[in-house]
């Protein structure tokens, strides 16, 4: 596969204790290099401090309560650089972790109604728990071990695809038909069926730009279209007098304050098993077996899928310092609860920085110095728009799905599980989605041509729960749970 540091002569030894700790050499990679990198992850995942507190602060629990929006904005930030920071001198990878998409959604709409947001924020403390200790006996490492090479590049295409999408949606160069139910078509370019307005433009030109200066081998492509679009954002929203909802999410103006106290009042706010008591032990454990489902293979999957990118996974398919990512991991999603932020988890985003040329833990430590001090400089996070930071999205997808001609597509038991994988994580926007259908998929197949032997016993157990896990609502049904 080539990427934009393959393109690049190749990093110089820097030498010292920095070298030896991060293997900077060993990676062929460099300190400006590792900078630049994670300086992208911090730019293509900077709208979380932005959108999770509009999320969790959207939801409303069991007694009408809403949680601060100042205060999530301050706790997410912090929670996510200080676990980031974790996993860099932890884990020595590329990975930034960041409050969970999609999670988050569970804990504001499905669970935050049924309890208080202390007992909802205790039960993702125990999720976070369950994964540690799954970490801890080996099982993590055993599932991940247990999936096949081949269906694993898929894994990295389809979160390739994923992220793709999420910059083109992000961006707003595409979008869903608002009243979908007089249509079959789900979605349409632009807002209605044709581009219009200066943030589309400056979503293209940044494409377009990125593109240019990755074919070109420019060192830093990605970084200098992110900086590159948020200038031209920031001169086209004064110059056009643009308004907020002009540009979505993030408006580009330059803030009045740069600097702004943080409030970090939620940080231990929870309840460790108030949950069980306020809504039954039945819908709490429920609750933590989706949490912990979803988290566990989504992050497996972005690690794989990153790692992988990165260049950095053994013949064999493993990742480096695996039980440490993992664990770390599993700590990010009890932090979450207790920062009072949801569940913390590997962002897919990451593959920014793997685009821009990072290879070890010294750019998750840029990326989680910024988004600790963002908690301090909140207002500064909300000057790069989506349609600035969406084009590294969608030219870090085009890169990862290039490992598309790595998976034996004439092997058919393998073919549609990959299949299924690389469709379904951008079709349903889950990347747990595309992972256990895989799974289900490659377990049924293998068993049809009479293959079942190749198929680890673990993997059946794996297939057996997310069939539950895409069952769980007629099984919340049969337990009678509300």
């Amino acid at each position: 596969m080539t990427t934009s540091t393959e393109l690049e002569t190749p990093a110089r030894p820097s030498g010292g204790a920095v070298d030896r700790f991060f293997r900077l050499s060993e990676r062929d990679t460099s300190v400006a290099r590792e900078i630049r990198g994670g300086v992208a992850t911090f730019f293509a995942l900077a709208y979380i401090v932005v959108l999770n507190p509009i999320i969790l602060g959207s939801g409303k629990d069991l007694y009408g309560h809403t949680l601060n929006l100042g205060q999530l904005t301050a706790a997410t930030a912090l929670v996510a650089g200080v676990m980031t920071l974790i996993m860099g001198v932890g884990g020595n990878l590329p990975l930034a972790i960041a409050a969970g998409l999609g999670l988050n959604g569970v804990v504001a709409f499905t669970i935050a109604p049924t309890m208080s947001w202390q007992d909802v924020m205790g039960l993702v403390v125990l999720e976070g728990i369950g994964i540690c200790l799954l970490v801890v006996t080996g099982l993590r490492r055993l599932i991940m071990d247990a999936i096949p090479l081949p269906l694993k590049k898929a894994i990295g295409v389809g979160i390739g695809l994923f992220i793709a999408l999420i910059g083109l949606v992000d961006a707003g160069f595409v979008s869903r038909i608002p009243d979908a139910a007089q249509t079959t078509v789900p979605v349409q370019l632009g807002p209605s069926g044709e581009l219009t307005g200066w943030p589309i433009l400056v979503f293209c030109l940044g494409v377009l730009a990125t593109f240019a200066l990755l074919v070109r081998k420019v060192p830093g492509a990605i970084l200098i279209s992110i900086v590159g679009s948020t200038i031209l954002a920031i001169v086209i929203n004064e110059a056009a007098h643009l308004k907020a909802q002009d540009w979505g999410l993030i408006q580009p103006k330059l803030p009045h304050n740069i600097v702004e106290t943080p409030n970090f009042h939620l940080l231990g706010h929870f309840s460790l098993f108030g949950g069980f008591v306020h809504a039954g032990t039945i819908t709490a454990i429920v609750f933590i077996f989706t949490l912990i489902l979803s988290d566990f293979f989504d992050a497996m999957g972005t690690i794989v899928g990153v790692t992988g990118e990165a260049g950095l996974l053994t013949e064999e398919g493993d990742v480096p310092n695996i039980n440490r990512v993992l664990f770390i991991d599993g700590l990010a999603a009890a932090a979450g609860g207790a920062g009072s932020v949801s569940s913390n988890t590997t962002f897919v985003e990451s593959a920014a920085g793997v685009g821009e040329g990072a290879r070890t833990g010294l750019a998750s430590i840029v990326t989680g110095v910024l988004l600790a001090l963002t908690s301090f400089l909140t207002p500064l996070a909300t000057i790069v728009p989506q349609q600035a930071a969406a084009p590294a999205l969608v030219v870090v997808g085009f890169l990862m799905m290039t490992q598309i001609k790595d998976i034996p597509w004439d092997d058919w038991s393998i073919a549609v599980p990959a299949f299924l994988a690389i469709t379904l994580m951008a079709f349903t926007y889950s990347i747990t989605v595309g992972i256990g259908a895989a799974v289900i998929a490659f377990v049924v197949v293998k068993f049809a041509v009479g293959k079942f032997r190749e198929v680890s016993p673990l993997l059946w157990v794996v297939g057996a729960l997310f069939v539950a896990y895409f069952a769980l609502n007629p099984i919340q049904q049969a337990l009678k749970v509300k």
